[in-house]
């Protein structure tokens, strides 16, 4: 359960570096809190422990074979993975591992908390560019949802974040019509929640967080 006070997130990387660079970058971003940076271990049970965090985020860098390995020796109870890829070249891996989002490394903070957040209501988020290469990834696409024009657009403007109010005064509408057409995006979507639908449009390809 989330505490009062956010997200708790546990930094996961081999490299002392990359695990400081990332912990002090999404800390910056309201909302989230920094409870831990860990280095790589066959048995994280004790960390999860000891910080218990509501998710974890894992940088597989560019060599993630020993990563892999711990990631899939994660027991069953753990928190949910983000994984942070390099490239797409072992997303198939991380994805079999047990990663529940897969998102490239150079997503901005904004991105990366949105994926967390979604990670942390148990949704799937695969990146547009990794998700051709995952089991059934490519049934995933949007080719299925066929949004309207403003549809898109105001799914984009959620996805940033946005409040109908904002996205009305964005798009130059009513209030009462951007409920209409987010409505609409759930609809399409199958989603319960405006949460709900922005990690599903990303794991569709439609946009990227």
């Amino acid at each position: 359960m989330t505490g009062l006070g956010g997200l708790r997130v546990l930094v996961v990387a081999g490299d002392a570096l990359a695990r400081a660079g990332l912990a002090a970058q999404l800390a910056q971003q309201p909302g989230l809190i920094i409870v831990g940076q860990v280095g790589l271990t066959p048995d994280l049970a004790p960390e999860i422990e000891a910080y218990r965090p509501d998710v974890l985020i894992w940088d597989l860098a560019w060599d993630p074979a020993t990563a892999l390995e711990d990631l899939a020796a994660l027991p069953d109870d753990a928190p949910p993975v983000l994984a942070l890829m390099a490239d797409a070249a072992n997303a198939a891996g991380a994805w079999s591992a047990g990663a529940r989002g897969l998102i490239l490394r150079d997503a901005g903070p904004e991105r990366i908390y949105s994926a967390l957040a979604a990670v942390h209501q148990g949704l799937t988020v695969l990146d547009p560019a990794l998700s051709p290469v995952i089991p059934g990834g490519r049934g995933l696409g949007a080719e299925s949802v066929q949004l309207t024009p403003r549809e898109l657009e105001a799914l984009r403007l959620l996805a940033g974040g946005l409040t109908n109010k904002a996205i009305a005064d964005r798009m130059g509408i009513s209030e009462n019509t951007v409920k209409f057409h987010v409505n609409g995006v759930l609809g399409k979507l199958n989603a319960q929640s405006r949460t709900e639908a922005v990690a599903q449009a990303a794991r569709m390809g439609l946009i990227l967080l």
